[in-house]
């Protein structure tokens, strides 16, 4: 089928077209209108709260995050301070470049590093999840 033998036009002209969208509508609040408005909708989308208002429609149920998922600060202080005080990322790159590069000798005491590394990561971890509510009642994961 050569191009001539296409009718691209009428093709083009078959597909119906969009319909244009009407243009958006904008408000201008003081900071404080803004303020009172957020305080009112309660986590509702402000363009949902606006419109449920002036139209006298119900507003429908909006499902939120937890804003506040921890459940133990203390727990997570402790992570965070034991997180700050080692040197966890510098020495897992090293262990990885020497093992990229066949230079790690494995002695019984590397071995027993590695295992204790391993173990605070893992108690890290623990806390971690105990602090965001992840482990109930504080019970092993």
């Amino acid at each position: 089928m050569s191009i001539s033998e296409r009718d691209f036009n009428a093709v083009a002209a078959a597909k119906p077209k969009k319909k244009p969208r009407e243009a958006p509508f904008s408000l201008r609040f003081s900071f404080e209108q803004m303020a009172l408005l957020r305080d009112a909708a309660n986590g509702v989308p402000l363009g949902a709260y606006i419109k449920a208002k002036l139209f006298d429609e119900p507003l429908e149920k909006v499902r939120r995050r937890n804003t506040n998922p921890v459940k133990d600060h203390e727990a997570l202080g402790r992570v965070l301070g034991s997180l700050g005080q080692s040197r966890l990322s510098q020495n897992l790159n090293q262990l990885a470049h020497a093992t990229n590069t066949g230079s790690l000798p494995v002695s019984p005491e590397v071995e027993a590093e590695l295992r204790q590394a391993c173990a605070d990561v893992k108690a890290m971890r623990e806390e971690l999840m105990r602090a965001l509510g992840s482990l109930p009642g504080g019970g092993e994961p």
